[in-house]
Order: structure tokens, then sequence, then C-alpha cells
């Protein structure tokens, strides 16, 4: 009595799967960005450059980049971030040195290179933007950064 139970809902199931798979091929997807999903969209220059630093946010928020990194190679070969912020060129180029937490591994060793952990900039650094808010937000920065 369990069989033809159990063989009716892999039918069903089947059955479903292959409806909803042809519906899935002929329904039209849109997109929120008011382009059809294959198309590419190039984002429009938002980068300010800005001489300053910013103000920081909150603490410990990662400073901000005030230039474009547009054209940024930043892979495992190379990282053109340290080409003027590493210790050993930052002087020279006029540029901030990376904080010396850049250059401890996880277990608090101080190393003479930059930690791997902290090699890929962007993961924390972003640079600044002249852009419209995305949603309402009403953030307010904290008055003892």
């Amino acid at each position: 009595m369990k069989t033809p139970i159990r063989l009716s809902h892999i039918v069903l199931a089947t059955l479903l799967a292959a409806g909803g798979l042809a519906v899935a091929q002929t329904s039209d997807v849109y997109s929120l960005r008011g382009a059809a999903v294959d198309d590419p969209v190039v984002p429009g220059k938002a980068y300010q450059n800005v001489e300053r630093r910013m103000q920081r946010n909150y603490r410990q928020q990662p400073p901000l980049i005030p230039h474009s990194i547009e054209q940024y190679q930043i892979d495992l070969r190379a990282n053109q971030c340290l080409s003027c912020h590493d210790w050993t060129k930052a002087g020279e180029r006029n540029a901030p040195t990376l904080s010396m937490t850049h250059y401890l591994d996880r277990d608090g060793n101080e190393l003479d290179h930059i930690a791997g952990t902290r090699y890929f900039c962007n993961q924390c650094h972003v640079p600044q933007v002249d852009a419209p808010s995305l949603v309402n937000n009403i953030f307010r920065a904290s008055p003892d950064n």
C-alpha cells in the first residue's frame, strides 16, 4: 500500500518540477536597474578627488580612499596600493603610511611585509563617492570620534 503512494508522490513531484521549469523558461526576468539582465551597465563616474582626509563616522572605521582606484591592480600578483602606501615608500610619495596592524600576522608577530590578511585593501577601504543614497538614511556620526 505504501509503494503506490510513494510512486504517486514521485510522479507528482516530477510533473511539478517539469512544469515549473517550463514556466521559468518562458517568463520574463526584469532587472531593478532598468536594463535587460544580460546588458552591461556602465556606472557613471562618482569619485570625487578630495585632497584632505574625510572625517570618519565611527571609531575604528577604515579611512576612505580620496582618489580613484579604478585602474589599480589588486590581485594575487600585484597590489598597486603598496607602491605608495607601504612603509618603505610612503615618505617619498607623500602618502599616508599603513597602520602597523597591517604588518602583524594572525598571532600578533611583526612582519617586514604586509600581512596576507591585510593584502586586499578594498576589503575594508573604499573610495569616497558623491552618490545619491539608495535608501533613506538617518545615520548620524558619533560625536566623539
